[in-house]
Formats: structure tokens, C-alpha cells, sequence
């Protein structure tokens, strides 16, 4: 499968994005999905990740309650909803995919990754 993050931007904070994740090449309701991001000059981090059935979801806590994952299995995309929108949310955003009935917190976990999007968030 092929993995493609789009929806990126520059909002002011508080602002709202909504990042999508389409697969190509596969069905991607055979896979767990996962979003990840990496700000300037840190470690790529875990965002939020929901089951093949999107029945299950997981977020960090840095942005519970504040972003949304979903997915739309007829459309092949999983999307990431976030508002309230802070510069530390600053950083490139990608989606990874990975087979399997669970889902995935840790970033080695997964098998497949999009190019990643860019969200700049200004004070």
C-alpha cells in the first residue's frame, strides 16, 4: 500500500486543519493507522492511531480533546480532524498503516508511511 498525508497549512492558533490520509495499491481497512509527527528539531512523535474498524482509538495527551481520528473505509481515508490548534503543534505531520487487528502507538510498528504534510501554526 501506498500512503499519501495531505491537508497541511498555516493557521493561527486556535485555528482548525483537517488532515486526510488516502491509500492507494490496497483496501485500507485492512490496516491500522497511525499519525505521527515530527516538530524542528525533535523526535517524531505519536499523534493518534484507530483500529481497522475505526471502533478503537488512541491519542497522546498532549492533543486529547482537541483532535479527532477517523476513517472512512468506502473512501480508502483516515482522517485527522484538529482544532484548537497551538504553535506547538508545529511540525510535519505523517500517516503510517500497518496490518493488524489493534492499534499502534509506537512509530516502529508500523510498515508503511506517507510523505508527511507540513502545519504551521503562528501565535
Amino acid at each position: 500500500v501506498q500512503l499519501q498525508a495531505s491537508g497541511g497549512g498555516m493557521v493561527q492558533t486556535g485555528g482548525s486543519l483537517r488532515l486526510s490520509c488516502a491509500a492507494f495499491g490496497d483496501t485500507l481497512s485492512s490496516y491500522a493507522v497511525g499519525w505521527f509527527r515530527q516538530g524542528p528539531g525533535k523526535e517524531r512523535e505519536f499523534v493518534a492511531t484507530i483500529n481497522r474498524s475505526g471502533g478503537s482509538t488512541y491519542y497522546a495527551d498532549s492533543v486529547k480533546g482537541r483532535f479527532t481520528i477517523s476513517r472512512d473505509n468506502a473512501e480508502n481515508t483516515v482522517s485527522l480532524q484538529m482544532n484548537n490548534l497551538k504553535p506547538e503543534d508545529t511540525a510535519v505531520y505523517y500517516c503510517a498503516g500497518r496490518k493488524g487487528n489493534y492499534y499502534y502507538t509506537v512509530s516502529k510498528q508500523y510498515d508503511y508511511w506517507g510523505q508527511g504534510t507540513q502545519v504551521t501554526v503562528s501565535s
